[in-house]
């Protein structure tokens, strides 16, 4: 499971229909739909929150929001809960770690689309989080 603190607007198709998908798994699995999956690091995130579905809710708004500016169509009665009001922390240290991680990833599946995504010194995160000092994440699987 990978829900990315990056923007959506640096994943390529693969990477956002990806996002959306795991995003809805974790969804799900906050909601107690699935047995799978329970106990996966980056759930903390959202759980650390006062409104664990409510945030993964906003979360999945932004993915959705990028979908429609590319014409995608994303279906949003899949999101099964309100969207928080809510702004969750995110470390530079594990945007810069993410950003490596996708370039990696962007290098292999979609070079026209990084080259497409010019110089990028600070990637901006989701909109749903905020960017404070730190190291990257303690729930980060390196």
């Amino acid at each position: 499971m990978r829900v990315w603190s990056l923007h959506p607007r640096y994943l390529d198709r693969q990477g956002l229909t990806a996002c959306w998908r795991e995003t809805l798994l974790a969804q799900a699995v906050l909601a107690g739909r699935t047995k799978g999956y329970t106990n996966h690091p980056q759930l903390r995130r959202w759980r650390a929150t006062g409104d664990p579905q409510g945030a993964v809710a906003a979360y999945l708004h932004g993915v959705a929001d990028e979908a429609d500016r590319r014409g995608y169509r994303y279906d949003r009665q899949r999101i099964s809960a309100a969207p928080a009001e809510i702004v969750v922390p995110v470390t530079d240290g594990q945007l810069a770690y993410e950003w490596r991680h996708l370039v990696a990833k962007l290098t292999q599946r979609s070079p026209a689309w990084l080259t497409g995504l010019g110089e990028v010194d600070a990637p901006d995160p989701h909109p749903v989080l905020r960017v404070v000092p730190g190291d990257v994440e303690e729930w980060e699987v390196r």
